[in-house]
């Protein structure tokens, strides 16, 4: 069991720096085929060298702040939720980190989620619907899971994934206005003045495609790649905090058999959390092309590799 553990964190540690390159990569690569096809200017791509820096960079420090915002998560009382903190404390203790922010979400729907930049500035979230679903051997196993995302930064990588994601987006929205607006305005005093723009006017036309289809296309599967690669991980090392498979194993049947889905959730979040939102929202499963953009792997493969560990027969949810 330990030796799937390793390998599996050998695998997910071989897989970062390559996804970490590529997501800085196509930021400015985007940023650098807009600036050229704006201008015409070759030398667009220093400009496009520090912007995309600064523009990831920006996205990165404030990411964990608006996942937190975006799902509506607030602190979570240590009086009230006196449970959820004593098991927040209970893992970091394992894990042989500090203690987390603990935050709620105030939703039916049974999900938890991890963000942050590092274990000394990172954050655990819990929906309500959670801690009413789940008795405490279960929610030990998902605080676990969590924890683990922590442990191994797996929160700085997929805080990376979301900055790749939400940069690209930018940058594609900024490039459609800019060029909506000059085709409007000045598109054919650039003609003119380009004397048909042949190759200016290609150049205009790939980036364009590029831009505001391609390269969002590819931030999704870069984002997929980066959250799949984690979530099985963030399973074994959630049994080996706790030393107890059954926890975590028992938590992703019953969010498997639960059908409720998180409210206030985004394309931009669903990565983070234990179970993605769009699972249920897609209704994906066995649709190959979907797949490929799934955040994470299917809960029943997840589960049968617990189960496995456990020497019980295959799911049958």
């Amino acid at each position: 069991m330990t030796t799937d553990f390793r390998e599996l964190q050998k695998k997910n540690k071989r897989t970062t720096r390559w996804l970490l390159f590529a997501s800085f990569f196509l930021v400015f690569f985007v940023s650098f085929l807009a600036g050229l096809a704006l201008t015409g200017f070759l030398g667009i791509g220093i400009f496009a060298l520090l912007f995309s820096g600064a523009l990831t960079f920006f996205q990165y420090r404030k990411s964990s702040t608006l996942a937190l915002r975006a799902t509506g998560a607030i602190p979570a009382d240590p009086d009230k939720y006196a449970q959820l903190h004593n098991l927040v404390e209970e893992m970091a203790l394992a894990s042989g980190l500090p203690k987390p922010d603990v935050y709620i979400v105030n939703d039916p729907a049974p999900n938890a989620f991890a963000t942050g930049k590092d274990p000394e500035n990172a954050a655990v979230a819990a929906t309500t619907g959670l801690l009413e679903k789940m008795d405490r051997n279960e929610l030990q196993g998902v605080i676990a899971h969590e924890m683990a995302h922590i442990r191994n930064y797996d929160i700085r990588v997929m805080t990376v994934a979301t900055a790749t994601a939400g940069a690209v987006a930018i940058i594609a929205d900024l490039f459609w206005r800019i060029t909506f607006w000059g085709a409007i305005t000045g598109g054919g005093r650039r003609r003119s003045n380009n004397q048909g723009g042949g190759p200016q006017a290609i150049i205009i036309l790939f980036a364009f495609i590029f831009v505001t289809v391609l390269a969002p296309i590819a931030a999704g599967l870069l984002k997929a790649a980066v959250s799949r690669s984690r979530e099985e991980l963030a399973d074994a090392t959630a049994v080996e905090l706790t030393r107890n498979p059954s926890g975590i194993r028992m938590a992703l049947e019953k969010l498997d058999r639960d059908v409720t889905v998180v409210k206030k959730t985004s394309h931009a979040t669903s990565h983070l959390w234990i179970e993605s939102p769009d699972d249920h929202v897609k209704g994906h499963k066995g649709k190959k092309m979907n797949d490929m953009f799934n955040t994470h792997p299917p809960l029943s493969e997840r589960i049968d590799l617990l189960r496995k560990m456990e020497g019980l027969p295959p799911y049958q949810g």
